[in-house]
């Protein structure tokens, strides 16, 4: 296990508040309490070392501290209300400014290369010592900070890490409207910049239910504690993680591949959802799995624009639902590209505004499904040089998690978690890595 030495812990509150913002309570929606038992998400960004007469971590914490006066939602508690005559419990956020968890550590032993190149792509283990809210579950943020940020300067650059707890907000597939927005972008600007002066704009929130849902919602007590299930790590599942690159080129002859293959004039297949039809072929390829077995696989999609009527586009909080694609391995495996592309492209289309509210009405404890979203990632500077690479955390170890990320210059990249005989198997795949880029 690499050290990893915390230097100090603090909790970093928002600058001031705009327009009474400190009073808001948010109550949370079907699409927000679904994640209830789910993990905090992580994620992190390995950076190149700053000059160092730069007080990096002294930046940090003053333009975060500006960063929250915009994303206040981030900085406030969870709430939860027990009502013991129905045994019944509510959440809802206090945007109280309570603050974020701010960890300042050190592992001056490791290279930018340790955490890049283990083995070629694989994500090394010991990085979830670089991410700040390891097993945490998204109920805990009742007393939990809603935000955890750690930073680790390493030997020769800095590791910046994050956990967020989900029912705060997603990580918009298409408009980075919650999640990614703060926690880099408009973040990483003002430290750059050195002010925040910049006039950000308000944040926009969800109208409110659909017509029909009553507020709060009220959920059983039992739902809103830790399941009674065994966590199991992801070595003992013998699980690795790989990152898999597609460079732009690549990228579009996937995403021509299929749209050659099927009928595609009104339903055009996008580049997304060919390298996601590329991986999951390869994966189901390299199983060994009974013909007739039944697969799954799950997006979620941005639902803003496809509600009736529909929501701004920048709208903040929670409003993804999962697109569950399913089929066989034997269909599959027995046609092409083409058609496993557009099936995914088709339950893409059918997330419609009467499917979203079929969920909301009959909404219970449902499983979480973790998402995968494609940002430009690479885009964040702090003010010493943009990202060299992203990682994602540990969570919940689950074979077949895909992570993907917008690469430089219109790349692509997946973090895929497999069983490492399916993953060696997926990695010496010719047909698969006619499409990859290989370092």
């Amino acid at each position: 296990m690499t050290d990893v030495v915390v230097i100090s812990k603090t909790i970093v509150q928002p600058e001031s508040y705009q327009d009474g913002s400190d009073q808001v309570k948010i109550h949370l929606t079907p699409w927000d309490l679904v994640f209830l038992q789910s993990d905090y998400t992580q994620r992190g960004l390995i950076f190149p070392q700053p000059d160092p007469e730069t007080n990096i971590i002294s930046q940090l914490k003053s333009s975060l501290s500006l960063a929250l006066n915009i994303f206040y939602p981030y900085a406030g508690r969870l709430v939860k209300v027990e009502n013991e005559e129905d045994e019944t419990a509510l959440f809802y956020i206090d945007c109280d400014g309570s603050g974020v968890k701010f960890i300042h550590a050190s592992a001056v032993t490791v290279s930018v290369s340790d955490v890049l190149e283990p083995a070629v792509g694989i994500v090394a283990t010991f990085l979830s010592g670089f991410l700040p809210v390891n097993g945490v579950k998204i109920f805990e943020g009742i007393s939990e900070p809603l935000l955890a940020i750690q930073v680790t300067e390493l030997k020769d650059g800095v590791f910046i890490g994050y956990g967020s707890n989900h029912m705060v907000g997603d990580g918009s597939l298409i408009y980075n409207s919650s999640l990614w927005s703060f926690v880099f972008k408009t973040w990483s600007e003002i430290c750059r910049t050195g002010s925040g002066q910049k006039k950000f704009p308000p944040l926009h929130f969800r109208g409110w239910f659909l017509d029909g849902i009553d507020y709060p919602i009220r959920i059983p007590i039992s739902e809103t504690v830790e399941l009674p299930t065994r966590v199991v790590s992801s070595s003992l599942l013998g699980l690795q993680d790989r990152v898999f690159q597609f460079t732009s080129r690549q990228v579009s002859e996937l995403k021509a591949k299929p749209n050659s293959e099927v009928d595609t004039d009104d339903q055009n297949i996008s580049s997304l959802q060919a390298v996601l039809a590329h991986i999951w072929r390869s994966i189901i390829r390299n199983s060994d799995l009974n013909p007739e077995e039944v697969i799954h696989c799950k997006l979620l999609v941005d639902m803003r624009r496809r509600l009736n009527p529909p929501l701004e586009k920048e709208c903040f909080g929670n409003v993804v639902k999962a697109a569950m694609t399913t089929t066989t391995v034997r269909n599959m495996l027995n046609n092409g590209l083409g058609w496993t592309a557009l099936h995914i492209n088709k339950t893409v289309r059918s997330q419609t505004n009467e499917e979203f509210t079929v969920f909301a009405e009959k909404w219970s404890n449902s499983i979480a499904v973790a998402s995968s979203p494609l940002f430009n990632v690479y885009g964040n500077d702090f003010g010493w040089g943009k990202p060299i690479a992203i990682r994602g955390g540990p969570e919940s170890a689950k074979d077949g998690k895909l992570i993907i990320y917008s690469g430089i210059e219109g790349n692509i990249e997946i973090q895929a978690s497999l069983t490492s005989h399916v993953l060696g198997k997926v990695s010496s795949d010719a047909e698969f890595l006619k499409y990859v880029y290989v370092g």
